[in-house]
């Protein structure tokens, strides 16, 4: 017998099963799934072919054959951040259009992290969508042959990764701020390490790029640790006049301690955010921010699940590593 799945890497499909045993898809699949309408001597030889391909129906398939309902994880890391609400609400948007559940952990309260929601999502979930971070391999050896899409990950870490191209977000803000007269900027970066650390990098290449002085310091990635962060900055740094932060939801710590330092936004200081949460236009000013389409990014992970879970891309390819871009949105702070 042909083995047609014998290349390095790839796993055997229904189509591979069809063409050693001599029958149709539609025959694999009844055979597979014990189904009426085939003989017993057909159904053996589809399995005896099966077996010696390695092949086995996903999950996923058998759930459009047995009509059960495909769940899907999401492990996001901090439900209070305006952001990942949204995120989450486009995830079960989208799932929901085709038919799934959607299961959240927020893994955000007390010493937890991404593998702690991994552990206790995978009992229950066909895939896993999650902000995981460096954790991202590790969290696809917990869900075996199930897919992982990570987003804000090293790319090839998991099944499937959707990337943001940080460099070119940056390069929009700092050539926006140069193009404004601004002289001397600083990012407000998040303490908490792991991928998103690459914002960081963005930043201090563009602001190289656009020969802009650059200041960076790190605070929790909250409002009022923002706030406390730049309360400092502003006495050491009495010439600066641009800020960037690491989210919207700093940014606005970041105006409330600019307020209070009596610099005015934008004419003594320009502020621009990251993320385009709704928060941003209801700030005094409203923020410039760098934004993503969320419901674009919610979309484009439930569609790659799919995709790997129906075998119609294979996992770690270059077909599921995606990389989408920030849009700069040019309100009042800059």
């Amino acid at each position: 017998m042909t083995r047609s799945a014998d290349a390095p890497g790839r796993r055997a499909t229904i189509l591979d099963v069809a063409a050693a045993a001599g029958v149709s898809r539609q025959t694999v699949t009844r055979a597979m799934n014990d189904m009426p309408g085939i003989s017993a001597a057909t159904r053996e030889r589809v399995q005896k072919c099966a077996v010696e391909l390695g092949y086995s129906p996903s999950r996923f398939a058998k759930g459009l054959v047995q009509g059960a309902r495909t769940s899907v994880g999401l492990a996001i890391p901090d439900l209070t951040n305006p952001y990942f609400p949204a995120f989450a609400s486009s995830v079960v948007e989208a799932a929901t259009q085709r038919g799934w559940n959607v299961v959240v952990d927020d893994y955000g309260h007390g010493t937890g992290s991404g593998l702690d929601a991994v552990s206790r999502l995978a009992p229950q979930v066909d895939a896993l969508i999650g902000y995981l971070g460096e954790h991202a391999a590790e969290a696809q050896s917990l869900m075996g042959s199930r897919p992982v899409v990570g987003l804000d990950c090293p790319g090839g870490s998991s099944a499937g990764s959707i990337g943001f191209d940080y460099p070119y977000a940056a390069g929009l803000a700092l050539d926006h701020l140069a193009s404004t007269g601004r002289h001397k900027v600083a990012f407000l970066d998040s303490d908490q390490g792991g991928p998103a650390g690459s914002r960081g990098a963005a930043v201090a290449a563009a602001a190289a790029a656009a020969g802009i002085p650059l200041a960076r310091i790190h605070a929790s990635p909250s409002a009022t640790a923002a706030r406390d962060a730049i309360g400092g900055l502003l006495e050491k740094e009495p010439g600066l006049d641009a800020l960037l932060a690491f989210n919207d939801v700093m940014a606005a710590g970041v105006l409330k301690a600019l307020h209070s330092a009596g610099r005015s936004v934008p004419g003594d200081c320009a502020v621009i955010g990251m993320d385009g949460i709704p928060l941003g236009e209801l700030l005094t000013p409203e923020l410039t921010t760098l934004a993503l389409d969320l419901r674009a990014v919610g979309r484009a992970a439930v569609d790659l699940v799919e995709a790997l879970l129906s075998g119609a891309v294979e996992p770690g390819s270059p077909a599921a590593s995606l990389t989408l871009r920030h849009e700069l949105i040019v309100r009042q702070s800059a």
